[in-house]
């Protein structure tokens, strides 16, 4: 697997690393990685908004104008949508971030709702931007909670891999879920991101069943609202392996 730097060491690269933007529009924060094919950055914008930027190409994932300012952001060569929500679907950001070329994959229901974009069904791949890109489901299995993300709309998560060989990184971002039973077929994670809101989503304790079942090296709760993310910390202290970072993302 990929070598993941510590926090500080990702802060003292940003300000060395040629290729890389030294710092973000409206104050946005990011992580550096080193994939053994280069290294990726990944850019907090705010609930299930985020940008992967790997050997000069722009990756979005659920851009909402809502979270940022997208007019002031490179173009991107890859969007990927998660789902039909308007928290995740944004066409007017998903208009301001294109340009010739850029790919747009997402859902089928999404799809027909943004009406443009390449289908991506569950356990299929595709390679774009220099990554591999494959859709895994997502849904709730709550029961009082199903209707928010239906398991028959087919709603998707994306495993992003960087690079090649043992070196590779693996990124779950996971959309909006609860703990699946398909959670435990994913093959390796490195990073993942990991829903955790109410009711839409998931508990602190489903996060953190979920990240037991996944056992990503570095686990970032996202989408999490009001909820107390120091709460996936300490159900999670037993397991030191899991590396928990809490970044701005609400």
């Amino acid at each position: 697997m990929a070598k993941l730097a510590v926090p500080l060491a990702i802060v003292c690269a940003l300000s060395v690393s040629p290729g890389f933007a030294q710092s973000w529009p409206e104050g946005k924060s990011s992580d550096r990685f080193n994939t053994g094919k280069g290294y990726l950055e990944i850019a907090f914008l705010g609930h299930g908004s985020i940008v992967i930027v790997y050997n000069g190409s722009y990756i979005y994932v659920d851009p909402v104008c809502q979270y940022a300012n997208f007019s002031k952001y490179p173009k991107a060569d890859l969007i990927l949508v998660t789902h039909v929500h308007s928290d995740h679907l944004d066409a007017k950001a998903i208009a301001a971030l294109g340009k010739d070329g850029t790919r747009i994959v997402l859902p089928e229901a999404s799809r027909q709702k943004l009406g443009k974009g390449e289908t991506l069904g569950h356990s299929q791949a595709l390679e774009a931007a220099g990554v591999r890109v494959t859709a895994v489901p997502a849904y709730n299995v709550t029961p009082g909670r199903t209707a928010y993300h239906p398991k028959d709309r087919k709603d998707n998560g994306y495993i992003v891999t960087a690079g090649s060989g043992s070196d590779a990184l693996h990124i779950y971002i996971a959309g909006d879920t609860e703990p699946i039973p398909e959670m435990v077929a994913l093959g390796p994670v490195d990073i993942a991101f990991l829903p955790m809101n109410q009711p839409y989503t998931m508990t602190p304790e489903q996060a953190a069943s979920a990240a037991r079942t996944i056992h990503p090296k570095i686990l970032y709760p996202y989408h999490f609202g009001s909820t107390d993310t120091t709460a996936l910390q300490k159900l999670l202290a037993a397991n030191p392996e899991i590396e928990v970072r809490i970044r701005k993302l609400q």
